[in-house]
């Protein structure tokens, strides 16, 4: 079993930027980042794989939000610029059993972090 713990979440102004960590207790080939507010479905926001690094993104994120990870810490990292007010959403942290080559969904998740809160306001 993995342990997920996500840190950074918080709330700041359209336009700023937040980084989220998350923390493996133990080594991950894949891992992803998730949203969702409430009422709506979990959305795969960004994935990476340990192997070769290549990442997929869901496409309101594109040039905004940077996906990556230290392998020695097992730590993963999201990175938001020019955060908007429809990106508020609870983010959470995942483990994927593999990797395909557009944003994670859920069917790929093995372990779930238990998420952290973004807010933007505009």
């Amino acid at each position: 079993q993995v342990q997920l713990q996500e840190s950074g979440g918080g709330s700041v102004q359209a336009g700023g930027s937040l980084r989220l960590s998350c923390a493996a207790s133990k080594y991950t080939s894949c891992m992803g980042w998730f949203r969702q507010v409430p009422g709506k479905e979990r959305e795969g926001v960004a994935s990476i794989s340990r192997r070769d690094g290549s990442t997929n993104y869901l496409d309101s994120v594109k040039g905004r939000f940077t996906i990556s990870r230290d392998n020695a810490k097992n730590t993963l990292y999201l990175q938001m610029n020019n955060l908007k007010a429809e990106d508020t959403a609870m983010f959470y942290c995942a483990a994927l059993n593999w990797i395909l080559p557009r944003p994670p969904t859920s069917a790929q998740v093995a372990y779930w972090g238990q998420g952290t809160q973004v807010t933007v306001s505009s």
